[in-house]
């Protein structure tokens, strides 16, 4: 017993030194964390400069855009064929996708050699050959006779400009083939099939295999979003972000960068890491200077490294007693399958001395221990180089996302991941350390290569297929010029029945006289009291105006909230709580003895009779108060002040919020004589020559007409352009069948029709996996300013998601990228229509001056204007367009509808007093 005791310590201690000289010997082969989190460092810094427009030319890591958009998500379907080259042996695979709730496929394949007089040959034999396998392939699964979309893996470094375009940049992996460097290889495939007059095949899509086994795996866990070979050559892929892809134009959404990482340090990055034995590795090779991170890795040179270190120990006397085999004097007598057999520990040194043995090396056991030793740190080097590499993709990915801690899938293949006995083991447990804040799963490719290349293949066909529901979908948003220019004419021809006296009970567009009958001048002067009605909140303000060269405004005022049983309540109750806010701000101020000149902002259709009488003609904007329409609300505030008997007021003018905006505008440019909304609600109003208005008496002059321009189409005349979302948004809303224009130009809506769209998609099964969430079936779930931060330029398409999560739709990268789509369609829509009505009103200026060329202001207010990233601009361009001899400028109104009441009652003060004089 003692003697195996002592037995065992000895073979202990043995062990111990031989695993202390390799150590001492190999020194530089083994990495601290320190050195590994440095190459990490290196690593990231190369993606950048390859993902840089201009630093790609002479990045190492070229980062290779793929074209590759989408995930598979599961719904994909139907028959498709794979080719795959890049190794040893040629494969051709038939790939069946089921859309059968289970996410299963099918996959048969052949295997046929790759002869060398091929992979060394021409381009033309080469792609004969494949052509050939294929048609074999046909022929024996007995497809010849369908038409099947082909993906096509080719394992070599290209340049995609399409997912169908393929430039290769440089052979790897000991291929030769001369002519085909610098060309496009799916065309020398195209060209090499169309020989073949039996067979129908369509090229759809040219893969790495490091993209088809991310694809692969994508398809079983949809949380994969990278790719790892580790074989005979390695490569590793990713989906990036796509406004960091400088490469690629766009920057909605994800592509795959197929990073080609096997280049990283050909410029010198890694000169310090690369010890004597690999320079001379390299110098033996067919492709010196290059791929200088791939030969410090990949299965094809492990073996040949692990030869020249001991080639070296040996003739330094530390191994086999100094005696050198031919064994070892021959390149690629030790592959990487002698280094995985003498790494399986669990058998002792059995398989160490018997690889030996057979190399006609006869070592001793001390021999053994070293040799094994040498294998181990060869091969967790390249584990932990491998690690370093992806963990700058994985924290890179994390970054991207603005997350503290990523889940995530990383999709793996190559025979030294898969065959090694210890490598995927030290590969995770490195990975692991160098970033704490992922967990990463690591799932094993079945077949990657070849099935991932009908996976890319089948997402292809599906977007494909989504894009042309999609776009059918949108096609009735987008308005062609012959389209805005008719809307502008049918608009042109409401304006002028509204003015008429025996047609303005019929048309839609009411053309409302306001008695504004002038715009400010600069004399106005005084105290005024203005109210504000026209959304839920009230406000109430006081404004002081001086006239002459210390012309100012000043305002003062109080906002009040109106409850929607106010809103939706009776009249009498309404207007007492209008009263009882007025009182409350009335004390606060200090005035409520005062008896001070009132404009009231009461944005809601109304006709007028004089400028202080106002009859409403119907509610909008979710208001429902009862006894209000037909009646004059001038009398019904006076009521209410009188019914509360605390103060007196003297209600000069009944306004409208576009007018107030109007004559706000109009106190800092004269040449304004147009007011728009664009908001919550959609009007103008504009100023027109009295002799144009039959409703009114008189023929001097000008007035302002509200044309309360939201009815436009109430009568049917722009049916032609109405969807089926805008139908059953209009049946959902408190008014069907009445300001129809409004329903597609206004803020109130915009949001609503974006979700009847939304949901529809869904239906389709082309958003949110086809599940309609609780919250997208809520009416009004979907507000317009969730439009304008959609679509803002500046929000990455994470801060999109997070959007939709708050509402309650858990999305992918690909549909908010559909959402924002559907967000612009909405939104362009509306700014578009809203032009050619603007247009149809400054040509009529233009005709009503008698000028060749106008020139005019137009004030505008409303949040969709202000607020909306692009609205106002396509707003400005139709009006250009459609009016193009008018010079239309902009004006943003600050306040229109408290300091314009101010002001129009100062302004009608300031005429009634002419008058009297």
């Amino acid at each position: 017993m003692f003697a195996v005791h002592l037995l065992a310590f000895h073979f202990t201690k043995l062990k111990e030194d031989q695993i202390k000289k390799v150590d001492r010997y190999l020194y530089h082969m083994r990495l601290s964390d320190d050195v590994l989190l440095d190459v990490m460092a290196r690593f990231q810094a190369e993606m950048v400069k390859g993902l840089g427009r201009d630093t790609n030319p002479t990045a190492t890591v070229k980062m290779l855009p793929s074209f590759v958009r989408s995930l598979p998500d599961g719904s994909e379907k139907g028959d498709f064929l794979a080719v795959d080259l890049g190794g040893s042996q040629f494969r051709a695979h038939q790939v069946k996708v089921f859309d059968d709730g289970k996410q299963s496929s099918q996959l048969e394949s052949k295997f046929y050699p790759t002869p060398k007089e091929v992979i060394q040959g021409n381009g033309a034999e080469l792609f004969d050959y494949v052509a050939e396998c294929l048609l074999d392939f046909m022929e024996t699964k007995n497809l010849k006779h369908k038409k099947l979309p082909l993906g096509f893996t080719f394992s070599f470094p290209c340049k995609q400009t399409k997912l169908e375009e393929g430039v290769l940049l440089a052979w790897t992996k000991h291929f030769k083939v001369r002519g085909v460097q610098d060309t496009d290889v799916v065309s020398s495939l195209r060209k090499a099939l169309q020989k073949h007059k039996d067979i129908d095949v369509d090229v759809l899509a040219l893969v790495n295999d490091t993209v088809g086994t991310m694809m692969t795996c994508g398809y079983d866990d949809q949380r994969c979003e990278v790719g790892l070979i580790i074989g005979t050559g390695t490569n590793a892929c990713y989906m990036e972000e796509m406004r960091h892809i400088d490469l690629v134009e766009g920057d909605e959404g994800r592509m795959c960068i197929n990073t080609e990482w096997g280049a990283f340090g050909d410029d010198g990055a890694l000169d310090d890491l690369r010890t004597e034995f690999d320079r001379e590795l390299d110098l033996g090779s067919l492709n010196p200077g290059r791929q200088l991170f791939e030969k410090m890795i990949s299965s094809l040179y492990l073996g040949e490294l692990v030869r020249l270190i001991l080639l070296k120990m040996t003739k330094e006397g530390l191994l086999f007693n100094g005696k050198v085999s031919t064994a070892l004097l021959t390149k690629g007598k030790i592959e990487m399958k002698h280094v995985s057999a003498m790494e399986k520990y669990k058998e002792g040194l059995s398989n160490t001395k018997e690889i030996l043995t057979e190399l006609n090396l006869f070592p001793s056991e001390e021999d053994c221990i070293a040799v094994q030793h040498v294998c181990t740190i060869v091969s967790f080097r390249s584990a932990n180089l491998c690690a370093a590499a992806l963990a700058a993709i994985l924290t890179r990915l994390r970054e991207n996302k603005k997350l503290l801690r990523m889940r995530t899938t990383v999709g793996i293949d190559g025979g030294l991941y898969k065959t090694h006995p210890q490598y995927a083991k030290r590969l995770h447990k490195v990975v692991r350390r160098l970033v704490p804040n992922c967990d990463v799963r690591f799932l094993l490719s079945v077949s990657g290569s070849g099935k991932g290349a009908a996976m890319v293949t089948a997402v292809a066909y599906r977007l494909a297929a989504q894009r042309k529901r999609i776009d059918a979908a949108l096609a009735p948003f987008l308005l062609t010029l012959e389209t805005l220019q008719e809307v502008k004419n049918k608009m042109r021809t409401e304006l002028e029945y509204g003015l008429k006296r025996e047609t303005q009970a019929s048309a839609s567009v009411k053309m409302l006289p306001t008695y504004v009958c002038g715009t400010p001048d600069g004399t106005e002067k005084g105290k005024f009291l203005a109210l504000d009605l026209g959304g839920t909140n009230f406000r109430v303000l006081l404004v002081k105006i001086r006239s002459g060269r210390r012309r100012s405004v000043q305002m003062y005022n109080k906002i009040f909230a109106i409850p929607l049983e106010i809103m939706q309540g009776t009249g009498e109750e309404l207007f007492d709580h209008i009263v009882q806010c007025i009182a409350d701000f009335l004390e606060y101020m200090g005035i409520k003895g005062a008896r001070l000149p009132l404009g009231f902002t009461f944005s809601f259709p109304c006709r007028q009779a004089s400028i202080d009488k106002g009859t409403l003609v119907g509610w909008t904007k979710g208001f429902k108060a009862t006894d209000c329409e037909g009646e004059d609300v001038v009398d019904m505030l006076r009521e209410a002040i009188r019914r509360r008997n605390e103060f007196d007021l003297d209600i000069v003018a009944v306004v409208n919020d576009t007018v107030g905006t109007m004559m706000t505008c109009g106190y800092e440019d004269p040449n304004c004589e147009i007011g728009l909304i664009a908001g919550t609600g959609s009007n103008v109003c504009y100023m027109e020559d009295m002799k144009n208005i039959e409703i009114v008496e008189g023929n001097e002059g000008k007035m302002c007409i509200n044309t309360e321009w939201g009815g436009f189409g109430d009568n049917g005349c722009i049916d032609n352009i109405r969807t089926k979302y805008d139908k059953e948004v209009d049946e959902g809303s408190l008014n069907p069948g009445k300001q129809r224009y409004e329903k597609m130009t206004s803020g109130m809506y915009l949001g609503e029709i974006v979700r009847q769209i939304l949901i529809d998609l869904t239906k389709q099964g082309l958003l949110f996996r086809g599940q309609i969430s609780e919250s997208l079936r809520k009416r009004g779930i979907f507000e317009t300013k969730f439009l304008s931060q959609i679509e803002s330029d500046r929000l990455a398409l994470l801060q999109v998601r997070r959007i939709l999560q708050q509402l309650g739709l858990d999305s992918t990268c690909e549909d908010s990228i559909i959402v924002k789509e559907v967000c612009g369609a909405v939104s362009k829509r509306a700014a578009q229509l809203c032009g050619a009505g603007l247009a149809a009103i400054v040509e009529k200026k233009r005709e009503n001056q008698g000028v060749e060329h106008l020139q005019i202001t137009v004030g505008v207010d409303g949040t969709l204007y202000k607020l909306h990233p692009h609205f106002s601009r396509v707003l400005r361009e139709t009006v250009k367009e459609l009016a193009p001899r008018c010079d239309v400028t902009f004006m943003l109104s600050e306040d229109g509808s408290g300091k314009g009441a101010a002001l129009i009652t100062a302004v009608a003060k300031r005429l009634h007093n002419v008058g009297q004089k």
